[in-house]
């Protein structure tokens, strides 16, 4: 077997501990929340779900409006909903990301 030298190994032991500081550091953080966290997570779903939801049954009510006043050769209905939910995904996507961001960022600024 290969003898790996001590300055590698020393460095390798350095890291790993940085990582379980980390881990600890995290769960620690996440037992002081305790329940905020799960409230927090499930209030988010709703959130997203509602991004998603109110922007498409907009377009759908919009399109019955359209349907019904200006009758067409083609749905408005079934137009403006796939729209509303396009809308609606990408609010959903948005809010995501922002949030993803946000965490990345307190993370880094938790290590410095």
């Amino acid at each position: 077997m290969r003898e790996i030298p001590k300055s590698t190994s020393e460095s390798r032991e350095d890291a790993l501990s940085l990582k379980i500081g980390a881990a600890e550091t995290r769960k620690l953080r996440t037992k002081r929340r305790g329940v905020q966290g799960i409230w927090l997570g499930l209030g988010m779903f709703g959130l997203i779900g509602w991004s998603v939801a109110i922007p498409t049954l907009l377009g759908t009510l919009l399109g019955a409006f359209i349907d019904q006043h200006y009758p067409g050769v083609h749905s408005w209905t079934l137009t403006l909903l796939i729209t509303g939910l396009f809308i609606g995904c990408l609010n959903a996507w948005h809010w995501v990301a922002r949030e993803e961001k946000a965490i990345r960022e307190d993370e880094e600024n938790k290590h410095e």
